[in-house]
C-alpha cells in the first residue's frame, strides 16, 4: 500500500504515531523516511535538509524493527556497541558507552550473554540500548512490542517512553495498537488505505475524532452517522425511548448489552447494582429506555 497526500511534520524531541490497520501505508511511509524506499512525489526533509539525495547510512537515523534484528553471534555487549564502532567510535569508548546503556535499560549484568539466551523483553532492551546509544538525529520503529505478551509489553512501553523523554530523541512508531500509540505518542497520525485522516494529541482525538471509521478505530463502542456517542451521553430510564435488547453478555461486575435503540445500534455497559435494579426488565427481546443526549454527541467534521 502505498502513502497517498501525506503531509507531516515532527518536533525536537517529539514522538509520533503512525497508527492505522495492516496495509494502510504506515510502513511504507516509515521506510521512505530511513530511506529504504524512494518516494515517487513530494519531499522529506530533515532540520531544513532534503533528504532525497542522502543514503540511509548517511541520514542519522536508527531503525528498530519488530524481530529485533539482533546478530546471534554477538553478546549483548557486542549488539550494543556494533553501531559506535561502524561510527568509528574505538573499541574501548564503545564497550564504555554501551555498557553504561545497558545499564540504562536494566541489563547492567547481561552484557556478557548470547542474545539467544534471553528472554523476548531482554532482546527487546537490547535492541532499544543499540538503537539509542548511537544517539541518533531520529528514532524509526516498526511495531516494536508486538512480539512481547501483553503484560511485559505495558511495562516497556512505559520505560521507553521515559527513556526517550530522557535522550530527547525524536521518534517515529509504526503501529496497529491504539493502546500502544496513546501511551507512547505525543500525537498519533491514524492512516486508512494509505491515507492520512488526522492527526493530533491522544486526548484530542478522542475528543473529536474526525469520522466515523476513525472513531471505531480508536475504540468507541458507540457510533452513529453523524457523531460518536461516548459513555457520558448514554441516558437510560423509563422516560427514554424504549430500546430492544439483541444482546445480553454477563461480566464478572456486570452486564454488557447490545440494543437496538431509537438513534441506532448502542451497546451499554451495566454495573451490577444496575443489572440488579432492573432485574426482570433484562432479557433478550425485552426492553429498556434508552437515549442520546444530543449536546454530548462528538460530531464528527468529515464524512465517512
Amino acid at each position: 500500500m502505498v502513502a497517498d497526500e501525506v503531509s507531516l511534520d515532527l518536533s525536537a524531541g517529539e514522538t509520533l504515531a503512525l497508527l492505522g490497520p495492516s496495509g494502510c501505508g504506515k510502513s511504507t511511509l516509515l521506510k521512505m523516511i530511513a530511506g529504504l524506499e524512494r518516494p515517487d512525489a513530494g519531499a522529506l526533509a530533515f532540520d531544513g535538509e532534503d533528504l532525497a539525495r542522502v543514503p540511509p547510512e548517511r541520514r542519522g537515523f536508527a531503525l528498530m524493527f519488530q524481530d529485533f534484528a539482533l546478530f546471534p553471534h554477538l553478546d549483548a555487549l557486542g549488539n550494543v556497541m556494533f553501531g559506535l564502532i561502524e561510527q568509528g567510535v574505538s573499541k574501548r569508548d564503545a564497550a564504555k558507552r554501551a555498557q553504561a546503556m545497558l545499564a540504562r535499560v536494566g541489563l547492567a549484568e547481561h552484557g556478557a550473554r548470547k542474545v539467544w539466551t534471553l528472554s523476548g523483553g531482554e532482546q527487546q532492551r537490547v535492541a532499544l540500548a543499540r538503537a539509542l546509544v548511537t544517539r541518533p538525529r531520529l528514532l524509526l520503529l516498526d511495531e516494536p512490542f508486538s512480539s512481547l505478551d501483553a503484560d511485559l509489553r505495558r511495562l516497556l512501553q512505559r520505560e521507553f517512553r521515559d527513556l526517550l523523554r530522557e535522550a530527547g530523541i525524536p521518534a517515529i512508531i509504526v503501529t496497529h495498537d491504539r493502546d500502544e500509540a496513546f501511551a507512547l505518542a505525543d500525537r498519533v497520525a491514524v492512516f486508512k488505505d494509505g491515507r492520512l485522516l488526522q492527526c493530533a494529541a491522544p486526548r484530542q482525538l478522542l475528543a473529536a475524532p474526525a469520522n466515523a471509521w476513525l472513531a471505531r478505530f480508536i475504540g468507541f463502542d458507540n457510533v452513529l452517522e453523524h457523531a460518536a456517542v461516548p459513555p457520558g451521553a448514554l441516558l437510560l430510564g423509563d422516560d427514554q425511548p424504549p430500546a430492544r435488547i439483541v444482546e445480553l453478555t454477563p461480566l464478572a461486575d456486570g452486564l454488557r448489552l447490545r440494543v437496538e435503540a431509537q438513534a441506532g445500534p448502542l451497546a451499554l455497559m451495566l454495573s451490577a447494582r444496575e443489572a440488579e435494579w432492573l432485574g426482570d426488565a433484562l432479557f433478550v427481546g425485552g426492553t429498556l429506555g434508552v437515549g442520546v443526549d444530543e449536546s454530548r454527541l462528538l460530531r464528527f467534521p468529515l464524512s465517512s
